[in-house]
């Protein structure tokens, strides 16, 4: 226990966290908007997401892209878990990770969060800033 507390009063491991912490939250307000405005107006519109028409293109970059996506999510993950006890925007950067990381479910999971009115309110207000349609689901037109 000991050791545990003399590395967490580490000043170099302190200011690290600190800058980290800084630049996701910045980092985050940043690409969370540009992210939200680029979903297409139908992409909640069906039970399961489509493929991507360049998936099969070439297997070898997408299985690359994949892993490295994958890993940043996880890094992103394991950040954002460090942060719910450290100062930092902890579950934003959960947030974040979630839509790097690919699991199953994850659709659903989009669908549901994105369907809470207040989160649809914010995401419609930011993409009508943008001059872009609101979202729609299930056949909504």
């Amino acid at each position: 226990m000991n050791e545990l507390i003399q590395l967490l009063s580490h000043p170099t491991l302190l200011w690290t966290l600190g800058i980290s912490s800084a630049v996701c939250f910045i980092g985050s307000l940043l690409v969370i908007p540009w992210l939200v405005v680029r979903i297409p107006v139908n992409y909640f519109c069906d039970e399961y997401r489509h493929r991507v028409p360049w998936a099969k293109q070439n297997p070898l970059l997408r299985w690359l892209l994949l892993i490295l996506k994958n890993l940043l999510g996880l890094v992103f993950l394991l950040l954002g878990i460090a942060m719910l006890v450290l100062p930092g925007q902890g579950l934003l950067t959960i947030l974040i990770a979630l839509v790097l990381l690919n699991f199953p479910g994850k659709y659903r999971l989009e669908r549901r969060l994105f369907r809470v009115p207040s989160v649809r309110k914010g995401v419609n207000w930011l993409r009508k800033r943008a001059g872009r349609e609101p979202l729609k689901f299930d056949g909504e037109v």
